[in-house]
């Protein structure tokens, strides 16, 4: 799910990303276009410290990121009090048990915010009153019609007035739910061209559409069943059963015979048989 970039390829990516030609660049910072060029291309092995420090400065970005020692890119040393994590957090980001890379994507999604807030307002139990409240009043409601009208279970208002009583844990697990499927379904859909991820089409499903292809060709080929049964056989062996002589391919269909795996993959029954080729050109003539 995550490939990662070469020094070279971090280099061409922040000029690109920034819309700047080799000229441009060589404008900026004083390296020559060519030389630029050179430390772009996937050969090179010979970058200078010095011009290496200079691209740095120009992007923002810290040495430690383009020599792939870390992988952020402008805050390789930020204290770790700064970020509020406790010795757990710390120790399992270190542990290697979950995708660090995979939560940062996680959490910099533009709806993860949402996410936070809806699980803050759940664990804080915010807006529980509000939904006790909310039920309370339809229940009283709902009692008061009971009481005066006698209505049957069935009763649409009465029914109305209980469905719209709402539970916590499902309110909550409805909310969540969705914040937390959008933004998955979402990196889901940014990986789908990464080299680690499964295509979406299985091999079984491939070798399922692909046997569907060579039967249906098998049902439409004019022919006995049992020819039929070894024309199938051929295209899934890759042989040109048409070119086979006449021996040949009366003794194939005699081998095909003999499986009782066969006997009902083509069925001719409620089909009147058709007529061989060679029976054709007789009546021609």
């Amino acid at each position: 799910m995550y490939t990662k970039l070469s020094l070279q390829e971090k280099l061409k990516d922040e000029r690109v990303n920034r819309h700047m030609t080799l000229l441009d660049l060589e404008k900026a910072t004083g390296i020559g276009h060519a030389t630029l060029s050179k430390y772009e291309s996937d050969n090179c092995t010979d970058i200078s410290p010095f011009n290496l420090a200079k691209l740095a400065e120009f992007y923002g970005l810290s040495m430690d990121y383009l020599m792939g020692l870390t992988e952020n890119k402008c805050h390789p040393n930020t204290p770790l009090y700064e970020l509020h994590l406790n010795d757990s957090m710390v120790e399992l980001l270190k542990s290697g048990r979950i995708n660090n890379r995979l939560l940062c994507e996680l959490a910099c999604h533009p709806s993860f915010v949402r996410l936070m807030t809806d699980i803050e307002v759940c664990v804080d139990r915010i807006a529980d009153m509000h939904i006790r409240d909310m039920n309370l009043l339809l229940e009283q409601s709902r009692q008061a019609v009971i009481s005066k009208y006698h209505p049957d279970d069935d009763d649409i208002n009465l029914r109305t007035l209980e469905l719209a009583q709402v539970s916590e844990d499902l309110f909550y697990s409805h909310v969540i739910h969705d914040d937390l499927d959008a933004i998955v379904k979402d990196l889901r859909k940014q990986h789908e061209k990464d080299p680690t991820t499964a295509e979406a089409e299985t091999e079984a499903e491939t070798i399922a559409q692909d046997m569907a292809l060579l039967l249906a060709e098998a049902l439409s080929y004019e022919g006995t069943a049992d020819e039929k049964r070894g024309f199938l056989i051929c295209q899934v062996l890759d042989i040109d059963f048409d070119k086979l002589t006449q021996e040949d391919r009366s003794a194939f269909v005699r081998v095909c015979k003999k499986s009782p795996k066969l006997k009902n993959i083509i069925s001719q029954r409620g089909k009147s048989s058709p007529i061989p080729p060679e029976n054709k050109k007789r009546k021609k003539r």
